[in-house]
């Protein structure tokens, strides 16, 4: 991969210039191979390379968050053979995507206060309900939200490798999955010493729209009732002319 393998150039060159530094306070460098992905008619998913350089020892750990929104997570009942909906809880700041790649396993690089402050691995993702929600079993609804995202690809379930090319440089791969969101993700890469964090470093990434359905998602938000509107008069047209198409004679 051209581009991987520039990115670890540059990595390289980042780890030199760290090294000529006689004051060593910035410990940790990193940065992406893109900082926008752009999602079009031919998008099936893609791969972002994660990489850097640290000074001395220590662990490094990558979080992947999506932009947060509220989600409804709804019990189905079965009332007189039929499947409705029942009880419902809402999360109010769910992140749309979520992924994690250590140096070592996480329970061997942080201890659990200090993975469940920086929400790394899903079981200390921070799931947050509507207040005065009056449901008990709030468990069984964070659970089966968890497990939707992680059948569509948008939670990662085991976190992902950071390798070590040497002692400085280090790289990881994240994959994001056809249905990612647009918005503006949070990647928060961390060096962690003797279970503290030492530094960390947030590289902005976006993903957004390209091309044709870019335009018609942005005139879609920007001119909804206009939109809708004209998507009623497609869909009657396209009615029509199915039904003059199809008409028997």
């Amino acid at each position: 991969m051209n581009r991987a393998r520039a990115a670890l150039a540059a990595a390289l060159l980042l780890a030199l210039l760290a090294a000529d530094q006689p004051a060593r306070a910035q410990e940790l460098v990193a940065d992406l191979s893109d900082h926008l992905i752009a999602i079009d008619s031919e998008f099936t998913g893609t791969d972002l390379l994660v990489f850097g350089a640290i000074e001395g020892d220590g662990d490094v750990v990558v979080i992947v968050r999506g932009p947060r929104v509220p989600v409804v997570v709804r019990q189905k009942a079965r009332v007189f053979g039929i499947w409705l909906n029942a009880a419902s809880v809402t999360f109010t700041d769910v992140p749309a995507f979520y992924a994690v790649a250590t140096s070592r396993p996480p329970e061997e690089i942080l201890d659990a206060d200090m993975r469940r402050l920086n929400e790394i691995g899903l079981d200390q993702l921070r799931l947050d309900v509507e207040p005065d929600t009056e449901i008990d079993d709030i468990t069984s609804y964070r659970d089966a939200l968890i497990h939707l995202r992680q059948r569509s690809g948008l939670f990662v379930s085991e976190p992902a490798k950071v390798s070590f090319l040497g002692r400085r440089l280090f790289r990881t791969v994240i994959h994001f999955p056809a249905a990612v969101p647009v918005g503006r993700y949070t990647v928060d890469v961390v060096l962690v010493r003797d279970g503290q964090v030492v530094q960390s470093f947030s590289p902005p990434l976006t993903v957004d729209k390209a091309g044709l359905g870019a335009d018609i998602f942005d005139f879609a938000h920007d001119e909804s009732a206009l939109y809708g509107i004209l998507a009623v008069i497609g869909a009657a047209l396209a009615g029509f002319l199915g039904s003059l198409l199809f008409r028997r004679p």
